[in-house]
């Protein structure tokens, strides 16, 4: 709504007995209220309507009609697009697609002429560099795909197939001379992380893709048509690094990969910080966090301890509303640490604001880890017996390899146990005796929530079918080793 969105309220409850349109509009106004609107948004046009029947109407003292007062009402009241049918064509490219047959294909709104296909056409770039090409193929959005045709009118929105050296920003025109469509600058990468190949014990019982090529041709494939993302090698064959906008923007990378078929491993997440006149800099996001009441102190002091400045707290209807500037590196596992401490009622929203002077250091995780001592499966009998040492990531009855992390420790230390160890089966004990033991709920973590679980000597193990954490040293002995090192080099 900051944004000046144009409302119309179409009130679709009526065809329910019980709901009211009066308080249904008292309900939405009120909401919009609390979603700071202006004055010309609360006094958006209203439309009373039943949508499984296709009815509807301006006035409740009118008779019903089908949906042509709502087309109307949208042609009204919401301002056209500014598209010039006449002219000579031209498209800004606002976003990006990759395809093997026909390469880099662009995808935006045609704002004059149409997109014709065996078009001749000039991709004019932001550096000034004009290159003269032809459209070979052009495809509108038709529900959730795509359909090939012969011609986008002013207005459509399409993709363009022929111009394999468009880039995001760039404009595509008839003419030469043309003007260059307005265009915002993406901004940079904020975190990164490590894409590994995954050399575990159980690698290859679920994916498809293994293999470095495979992640290599993956990782430079989705550069073509994402250009917020940045591939860069690394010192090790087996290993690339991968930066992109935030989180959620290599998450959703990752899982598309798991359900292509490839298997990897993943680093922590790391802040990509920048230096300004001799000055570390760092990322920062304005988070906006609602919250019960009951539970404002907790989320306060999490906030807190994470360097997190607190620009205004304001009551919205029964909840809080706590608006916050916090670095990005503070991000990575707060979202957990709040459900956790408000039992999952609270939402949490940020986006990028910008850049700031480093804020200092700011806690990590705490507790350990119980890592697995060797190679079997998860037993009911040993998780029974270390229940008590913490709480477990996984259920009896799953393979698990020396190094893996199977659970969270009570205390700072890492721990290292046997998950797998059974029972001792004799004439007084029977192997049955173990369906009488109540286990407590394993914890299973998410994607998001492992890559901010995890600490820099751990991995993320993801897979088609699963999602593990390991150490990235699996011996004992070469992490009780490393860790000697560290010790004596501090």
């Amino acid at each position: 709504l900051s944004s000046g969105l144009e409302l119309i309220l179409v009130i679709n409850k009526l065809d329910r007995p019980e709901a009211r349109p009066a308080e249904v509009l008292d309900e939405l106004q009120y909401l919009l209220l609390e979603l700071d609107a202006d004055d010309r948004q609360l006094h958006a046009p209203v439309i009373y309507a039943i949508g499984r029947t296709g009815k509807a109407k301006t006035d409740l003292e009118s008779d019903w009609g089908d949906l042509t007062c709502l087309f109307d009402t949208i042609l009204e009241h919401i301002p056209a697009s500014k598209v010039d049918p006449e002219g000579s064509f031209c498209m800004g490219v606002s976003s990006l697609d990759y395809n093997d047959y026909v390469g880099r294909m662009a995808i935006g709104r045609v704002s004059a002429g149409n997109a014709e296909t065996e078009k001749d056409v000039f991709l004019l770039k932001q550096d000034g560099k004009k290159i003269r090409g032809k459209i070979v193929k052009v495809e509108i959005f038709d529900k959730l795909g795509r359909q090939t045709v012969p011609m986008a009118e002013a207005g459509d929105i399409c993709c363009i197939a022929g111009l394999p050296d468009c880039d995001l920003g760039d404009t595509i025109a008839t003419s030469e001379s043309a003007e260059l469509v307005a265009f915002s600058p993406i901004d940079d990468p904020t975190i990164s992380m490590n894409f590994l190949v995954n050399d575990s014990p159980l690698s290859g019982r679920d994916g498809e893709f293994l293999t470095a090529n495979f992640l290599r041709d993956r990782l430079i494939r989705e550069t073509l048509s994402d250009p917020a993302l940045i591939v860069e090698p690394t010192g090790s064959p087996d290993s690339l690094r991968v930066k992109g906008r935030g989180l959620l923007h290599l998450s959703i990378l990752i899982e598309k990969m798991r359900r292509e078929g490839f298997e990897l491993q993943l680093s922590r997440p790391e802040i990509i910080f920048r230096e300004v006149n001799g000055v570390k800099m760092e990322p920062m996001e304005r988070a906006e966090v609602t919250v019960d009441e009951a539970y404002l102190g907790r989320v306060m002091e999490l906030l807190g301890t994470r360097r997190g400045e607190i620009l205004n707290v304001e009551p919205r209807q029964n909840q809080m509303h706590i608006q916050v500037k916090i670095p990005t590196r503070a991000l990575i596992g707060l979202h957990g640490r709040i459900l956790s401490a408000t039992r999952g009622t609270a939402v949490l929203s940020s986006a990028l604001d910008g850049m700031a002077e480093f804020k200092g250091e700011i806690p990590d995780r705490l507790a350990g880890v119980i890592i697995q001592q060797e190679d079997g499966e998860s037993a009911t009998y040993a998780l029974d017996n270390l229940k008590s040492r913490g709480t477990f990531f996984l259920p009896p009855g799953i393979p698990v390899y020396e190094g893996m992390i199977v659970g969270e420790h009570v205390h700072e230390r890492d721990i290292v146990v046997n998950a797998g160890r059974k029972k001792k089966l004799t004439n007084m004990r029977s192997s049955t005796a173990d369906a009488m033991i109540v286990l407590a709920q394993p914890k299973i973590l998410s994607l998001e929530e492992a890559l901010e679980y995890i600490k820099e000597d751990e991995l993320v193990e993801v897979t088609p079918r699963v999602i593990r954490l390991r150490k990235k040293l699996l011996k004992e002995h070469q992490r009780k080793r490393a860790e000697q090192g560290q010790t004596a080099r501090a």
